[in-house]
This record gives C-alpha cells, sequence and structure tokens, in this order.
C-alpha cells in the first residue's frame, strides 16, 4: 500500500530503498536486489552518478552502440548511440556504408544563436516603455559584465536584446528578447543568469527613470528564462546521388525508388499524422547522440518539433527533390548543443563518446548529430518504400522477444538461423519457442 514520508531527501540512500521497498514491494529481497545489482562497484563512480540527480537509489543502463563509417564533409566518424530501440543502431550504420560509397553526408552550421527571454507585465504608456527601454539598454548589457566577460573572452556573450510588445496576447504583457552566443558550451546557465541581471537592473532602475508615473515604475518581473525553440540554432545535412546510384537493390530500379522516396517525403510535409511517426524516426538518431554526449535530448526535442510546426501545421523535418538527374535528400533543424559544461565533463562514458568523435567543437557536434537524423531517416524511408518497416525491424526485435521468454543460447542459435527464412512476429517466435521445448523435452 501506498504511503506518504517526511524527510526522505534526507535519508542515506539505503534508508531510501528500504522504505522503496517496504512499502510498495512484495518481494523485497528481489526488489532490493535488483536495485543493488545495477550500482557501480566503483565506489567514486557511484558516488558521481548518485550525485547527477536527487534521490537516487539506483541507476538505469541503455545500451551505448556505436554507428562506423560516416564520412562527413570528408572526414570518416564513428558515431556513438545511446538508446534501447532495436534496429536504430544498425539503420544508422546501413545508411552510413550507402552515403559513404557515394561521396558522404555534407553538413555545415547556418547559424548558432539562443534565446532567452524577460516576462513582465507594464501596465502604463507603451511609448514611455520604449524610451524607458532605449535609455536602460546598454546599461542591462553592463551590468551582465561580470556574469559574461569570460564567456566573451571565447568569443561569446551577449548578441542583443530587444523589447517586445506583447499585450495584444495577454494585457500588460512584455518581454526583453534577448539573443546569446555560447561557442562551445550549452550555456543555460549562463543565460539564465545574464536573464535575471537583466531582470533586476530593469526593475531597480526603473523607479529612477523620470518619465514614468509612479505606477508605470512598479514593473512586475513573472519570470526569466532561456529558451529551448532555437530557430537560429540552425544547421543543415544533406546527400545528394546521381539517380542511377540511388540504390543497390536489384528488386527495383533507381527511378521508381527514387519516384517512391520523394513521394514519401511529400507525404510527411502535408500529412501531419505522417509527419510526427517521420520526424520521430529523424528523433531516434539524433537522440541517440545527444544522449551519448551528455547534451539535453529534452530540449531538443521540444525544439526541433516546435520549428517542424513554425508554418502554423506540424510538418516534416526533412525535404528530397531531383534536379538535373541529381537526387538530393537533405534538411535544416534547430539544435543547441555543447561539448563543455554540465556532464561533458563529469560522466565517463560522454566524455569518450566526445572522444570517439574527435573532441568535436559545438558546430562540429551539431552537425555531426544531424546526420545522424537524416542517415536515420533515409533508413527508415528506404525500408518503408521497399520491403516494408517490419522486415528489419522485427528481425532485429527477435532476440528481444527471446530474452523475453529467457531463451538459452542454443534455443537463440537455433532461432536465429530459423528465422533468417521465416517472418519474425510476436506470436510466430513464440509458437517456434514453444515446439523447440517441445521438441527438445522428447
Amino acid at each position: 500500500m501506498s504511503a506518504s514520508i517526511s524527510g526522505f531527501s534526507k535519508l542515506s540512500k539505503s534508508k531510501k530503498i528500504d522504505w522503496i521497498v517496504d512499502t510498495y514491494f512484495s518481494n523485497t529481497e528481489d526488489a532490493k536486489r535488483i536495485l543493488k545489482q545495477y550500482w557501480n562497484s566503483n565506489d567514486k563512480l557511484q558516488q558521481l552518478h548518485d550525485e547527477f540527480v536527487e534521490n537516487t537509489i539506483t541507476n538505469y543502463y541503455l545500451p551505448l552502440g556505436v554507428a562506423p563509417n560516416f564520412l562527413i564533409n570528408g572526414k570518416l566518424y564513428t558515431i556513438p548511440m545511446a538508446i534501447e530501440e532495436s534496429s536504430v543502431v544498425a539503420a544508422a550504420s546501413k545508411s552510413a556504408k550507402f552515403w559513404m560509397d557515394r561521396g558522404g553526408f555534407k553538413a555545415h552550421v547556418i547559424s548558432t544563436t539562443k534565446i532567452g527571454q524577460v516576462h513582465f507585465m507594464y501596465q502604463g504608456n507603451p511609448e514611455t516603455l520604449k524610451n524607458y527601454f532605449k535609455h536602460i539598454k546598454s546599461q542591462l548589457i553592463e551590468a551582465a559584465k561580470p556574469i559574461t566577460k569570460n564567456m566573451e573572452k571565447r568569443g561569446g556573450g551577449i548578441v542583443d536584446v530587444e523589447l517586445r510588445d506583447k499585450t495584444q496576447d495577454i494585457t500588460g504583457y512584455y518581454q526583453l528578447h534577448a539573443q546569446f552566443e555560447t561557442q562551445d558550451a550549452m550555456g543555460a546557465n549562463f543565460i539564465n543568469s545574464c536573464l535575471e541581471q537583466f531582470a533586476k537592473t530593469f526593475k531597480d532602475e526603473a523607479l529612477n527613470f523620470d518619465a514614468f508615473t509612479a505606477e508605470e515604475s512598479d514593473i512586475q518581473i513573472v519570470m526569466s528564462i532561456l529558451s529551448n525553440y532555437v530557430p537560429d540554432c540552425l544547421v543543415r545535412a544533406e546527400v545528394s546521388c546521381k539517380v542511377e546510384d540511388l540504390t543497390d537493390d536489384k528488386t527495383i530500379s533507381a527511378e521508381e525508388f527514387a519516384s517512391k522516396f520523394i513521394q514519401a517525403v511529400n507525404i510527411a510535409e502535408v500529412e501531419p499524422f505522417r509527419a510526427v511517426t517521420h520526424n520521430k524516426g529523424i528523433m531516434n538518431g539524433i537522440d541517440a547522440v545527444v544522449l551519448a554526449t551528455g547534451n539535453d535530448f529534452r530540449a531538443v526535442e521540444a525544439g526541433v518539433h516546435a520549428y517542424a510546426s513554425r508554418n502554423g501545421r506540424y510538418s516534416s523535418l526533412s525535404h528530397a527533390k531531383i534536379e538535373h538527374g541529381i537526387f538530393t535528400f537533405w534538411m535544416e533543424i534547430p539544435l543547441a548543443l555543447g561539448t563543455i559544461g554540465g556532464l561533458t565533463g563529469l560522466h565517463p562514458l560522454v566524455k569518450l563518446s566526445l572522444e570517439l568523435l574527435h573532441n568535436p567543437t559545438a558546430k562540429e557536434l551539431m552537425q555531426i548529430v544531424a546526420v545522424a537524423g537524416l542517415a536515420q531517416n533515409f533508413a527508415a524511408l528506404r525500408s518503408l518504400t521497399t520491403t516494408g518497416i517490419q522486415q528489419g525491424h522485427m528481425k532485429m526485435h527477435l532476440m528481444n522477444i527471446l530474452n523475453q521468454f529467457e531463451a538459452t543460447e542454443a534455443e537463440k542459435t537455433t532461432l536465429v538461423e530459423y528465422f533468417k527464412t521465416q517472418v519474425v512476429t510476436h506470436s510466430a517466435v513464440v509458437e517456434a519457442i514453444h515446439q523447440l521445448r517441445i521438441k527438445n523435452e522428447k
């Protein structure tokens, strides 16, 4: 039976586990065993993991796979991917090999500006507020100098601050809309610190602005926070080749494949129900690399999907065309990433992943991540328009089903061989296991 508890955060990890298993689990010893078997045997490393978040009771592992043979701007990469979904790493690897023989992926960063906002309420004359902003703008930037000086040494800092009137949406609602350059840092703490300083200066100095009435000088700060929507932090990734070189599948001509592929992309551009699944496939590749490199995949997801809706309807992130006999497949997506700060300097596997990628700058990582997403999308569309998605996906899923039924190594060997020529479905695998076990019992 569930129960409430006071002071849970102050308990030791051991006491937290005791309360959890005693309160929620019938088999307390089994629950404790499962939680503790995922602890790291290295006490120092386990303490590091314990301190990443609050109320830690164990570690939750995801597989870290790699996809080799990615040729990006003429440089070969093996890309780390942290993900639990079967077929994603295999699909990315297959795409990488396919395009490596056709010139590889091209990628470039279009812009790297990040956004933060101070949201506030003001009930006075809009023109007086505009004059106040003109008066105070340079002082806002100057007051933030202690925060920005180190970032400025690295070539980053505050790009601009503007006043935005949002009173058509909410009565009395305005923003300080600020742009930032954070170089190789993700920059969340930097941006939020700057915004909070903006808010303090903006509110405090209003009391000294002669043009304000007493009521107008009472500016109400609602909140100061960065935005995860970064439409001006853009990266483009693309592949291209002659149409006749587009397929190595003997069952379909290159021209037919190109036509079906482009039609599939066009459908995702106009049909939101398809676009969501289409873009989810892109994010399979993107999230896996973002997670492996210690970046914030929730922020990336939110920003990317907002960008997919920027024209008023949710649409495909990727696009395809044929011009003068050349097939081109590309996408432009917003990616706010970092290679210093956060987990990048703490988590041993994150540091290893970044070293595996030749210790990229934030811009280089943006390109790598975008390419992983495009590769994943190409693999999915290639399957959908030829053999169908389930043939490859279910064969990769076969091992998960076998593990679910605790198949022995001998049973796995037999059944993997059997399903090389059979359609993999959950029911077919269950029946095959059942029949094999009956046969072995005789």
